[in-house]
């Protein structure tokens, strides 16, 4: 399989069908954003390529040709533990001693080199995420899933977010899913809007600079985040 992972098939939770038959690849590099309203599925979609429980039924394929790396919307940080524990906690969970010279250098990237020593308790929320994004880069998987990581931030952090993000995981095969339109539209190389009837593919006009988010007040974005909004209210 040359994709990074193949998701085919549909989905109910008890008697309703979550969603209708889809068929999602995603390649071996770049972003795809999977849009759609709340309760449509998206995380549904997201947790089976991750191998986690969704809670619904699912007929059909799921394959994962890449090790995975997940980044959910709640931080999830340990709170006994400071900013360098929570990044390299998968490795010492799975026995491993984490090399603490990588771990500084990628809570350097993230922006919290005075930090390092601080409790969760004494960092603001974006800058939990900005850990949080840091321990997913820890565990230096090639397919990483985001399930809308950014969406409880200020409008501020949250571009901030997307520009680290972006810069970050360059060269990565990343799914991020969101329901935010203005998101995608800066984000996506590929955008795949899902309804209730199944997924529809988006048309992206402009490529997304390399290694960079689009810039949020461009014209080409502007339009793009209103057709996405116009096809989200279809």
């Amino acid at each position: 399989m040359s994709a990074a992972a193949i998701v085919r098939g549909r989905a109910w939770v008890g008697d309703t069908a979550l969603f209708a038959p889809v068929d999602l690849e995603l390649g071996t590099t770049g972003w795809t954003c999977l849009l759609g309203p709340s309760g449509v599925g998206k995380s549904t979609i997201l947790r089976l390529i991750a191998g986690l429980e969704t809670g619904a039924r699912f007929e059909g394929r799921v394959e994962t040709n890449r090790p995975v790396a997940l980044m959910a919307q709640d931080p999830g940080l340990i709170g006994w533990l400071d900013v360098t524990g929570n990044v390299t906690l998968g490795a010492r969970l799975r026995g491993e001693n984490p090399d603490p010279a990588r771990a500084e250098t990628l809570i350097k990237a993230v922006g919290l080199a005075d930090r390092a020593h601080h409790l969760p308790s004494n960092l603001s929320g974006g800058q939990r995420q900005r850990v949080a994004l840091a321990r997913t880069l820890f565990e230096d998987r090639p397919l990483v899933l985001l399930d809308e990581p950014f969406s409880a931030l200020d409008a501020r952090t949250r571009a901030q977010m997307q520009d680290l993000s972006a810069h970050l995981l360059d060269g990565r095969t990343v799914l991020l899913v969101t329901h935010d339109p203005a998101e995608a539209a800066r984000l996506g190389d590929r955008i795949v809007l899902l309804r209730e009837d199944g997924l529809t593919e988006w048309s992206v006009p402009t490529r997304r600079p390399d290694a960079a988010a689009r810039p949020y007040d461009a014209p080409e974005v502007l339009a793009l985040q209103a057709d996405l909004m116009r096809g989200m209210m279809a």
